[in-house]
């Protein structure tokens, strides 16, 4: 009769736990090493999730990788540069004497946020349309004034801007692309409509940058000839700069070459212009962003791509729309600000959900894809820049590319991750991280922090289920 033989159990177990954080926990908890992989389940598991994936990733990824490549070349290739400063109703496309233009998704005034809807109101009083504020909400609410995503009309705006057509805005032209984008001028800081303010200040505010910023930083740009706004970006980045959250490091390279011909300026306000330029550190923001917009626009027209084009947030929804997705958004609700700082006395029970278009940066390798370098983002993401240089190790997962231009020295000069592409955010559920300010939800007081916002998934995700039935209508 044979004997069971007798299995000798090692005295060390040496563990690799994938996805099970509980099990990790259990383990460290009792003093064993454990190895841990960050693993989840591709798409949540869901079915018609899982079944799209293998699709995209299988028959149709070599189609859907060659126009990638195409958008990656367009992001990467284009030229941006800022040509001027006109009026918003005379040149942004399709835009009426009557219409405000605001951050993200298309909104109806009900179901703005009280910060987007303060905008607004500010906005028509600084127009002419109305006397104050209060009269301004309800010519808005009768219908008199047309309400228009900044996105649907190759514009871009930071935070709760809203803009009439008297507003001043950057013009950047992408030339290879044959595309013109536009963005507002950054307001500064303090109580201010951008920053969700409607009050008197804040209205002054706006009507000083049409009046007098305008028309100086118009008069020196005229005088100075196009600036390549990536190649700024480009040389900030390595000086800390994201571009996004912290962006003085180009603001003042983008200064000094303006300073020769504001000095020279003609304009009876250059003088008062220039001490509110020197204050303002985020001024280069908005020149960024529409140059990020003059990219992702052209990018926008290749057919059969996974990479995401358009990521804007309202304060109530968050939109994203794919290459070759036309006018299509994909919608999920405002994600609330996940690593933040409050100033004192607020927190996340004070804030507002995630608003603005400057998610515009993320697309083109800047704000979260740059964070690795930026020890003013690290704060936000736990001090060390060990989780700052995480942040873009994230973004690396889920693009397609990298940037040639913006690159990180603490990552021995790698470029920055460019093209997100909804195949792997909707694999791995790893979502962009966008870096942003943060405002109050409902006391007009303005921001009350900063931090890091992740994108919803269930938006990405019915990209990802709208891209596999345009690729195949028959699955």
């Amino acid at each position: 009769m044979s004997q069971t033989p007798v299995v000798e159990l090692p005295a060390a177990v040496d563990v690799i736990n994938i996805g099970l954080p509980l099990f990790e926990s259990a383990l460290r908890d009792q003093g064993r090493p454990v190895i841990g992989v960050d693993w989840r389940i591709p798409g949540g598991g869901e079915a018609r999730t899982v079944a799209a994936l293998s699709r995209l990733l299988g028959p149709q990824a070599a189609r859907i990788d060659q126009a990638n490549a195409e958008v990656l070349r367009r992001l990467n290739d284009g030229v941006p540069l800022l040509v001027g400063i006109d009026r918003a109703g005379a040149v942004i496309p399709g835009m009426g004497e009557r219409d405000i233009l605001h951050c993200g998704p298309s909104i109806a005034w009900q179901d703005m946020p009280d910060p987007l809807q303060r905008s607004v109101r500010a906005a028509v009083v600084a127009e002419g349309w109305a006397p104050d504020v209060e009269a301004a909400g309800q010519l808005v609410e009768s219908g008199d004034v047309r309400l228009a995503p900044a996105n649907e009309h190759r514009t871009v705006v930071p935070m709760a801007t809203s803009i009439g057509p008297s507003a001043p805005v950057y013009v950047v032209q992408n030339e290879l692309g044959g595309v013109t984008a536009y963005s507002s001028i950054n307001q500064g800081s303090g109580a201010v409509q951008w920053f969700g303010v409607d009050s008197d200040a804040a209205i002054d505010r706006i009507r000083f940058v049409r009046d007098k910023v305008g028309p100086v930083l118009a008069e020196a740009l005229s005088n100075h000839g196009p600036v390549d706004a990536f190649a700024l970006a480009a040389q900030g980045v390595p000086m800390g700069d994201d571009v996004h959250m912290r962006v003085q490091a180009t603001t003042n390279l983008f200064l000094r070459d303006l300073l020769p011909y504001l000095v020279r300026g003609t304009h009876p306000a250059t003088a008062e212009v220039a001490t509110f330029l020197s204050g303002n550190h985020l001024m280069f923001l908005n020149v960024a962003m529409a140059a990020a917009k003059s990219l992702v626009e052209w990018a926008g027209e290749v057919r059969e791509s996974s990479i995401v084009t358009t990521m804007a947030r309202n304060g109530t929804t968050y939109g994203v729309r794919l290459a070759g997705s036309g006018d299509d958004w994909f919608l999920a609700p405002s994600p609330p600000i996940q690593d933040a700082l409050y100033y004192p006395g607020f927190g996340p029970e004070t804030s507002a959900p995630d608003i603005g278009d400057s998610a515009v940066l993320e697309l083109v390798g800047l704000g979260g894809p740059a964070a690795a370098n930026s020890p003013a983002v690290a704060g936000f993401l736990g001090g060390r820049m060990s989780h700052a240089i995480a942040a873009t190790r994230s973004m690396q997962r889920i693009c397609a590319g990298e940037s040639p231009r913006f690159r990180l020295p603490i990552l021995d000069n790698v470029g920055t991750p460019v093209g997100v592409d909804v195949r792997k955010v909707v694999e791995l559920g790893i979502t962009p991280a966008v870096n942003t300010g943060i405002i109050h939800a409902t006391a007009g007081t303005g921001q009350v922090g900063a931090g890091v916002a992740w994108a919803p998934i269930e938006c990405f995700t019915d990209a990802l289920l709208d891209l596999d039935r345009r690729l195949a209508p028959d699955a």
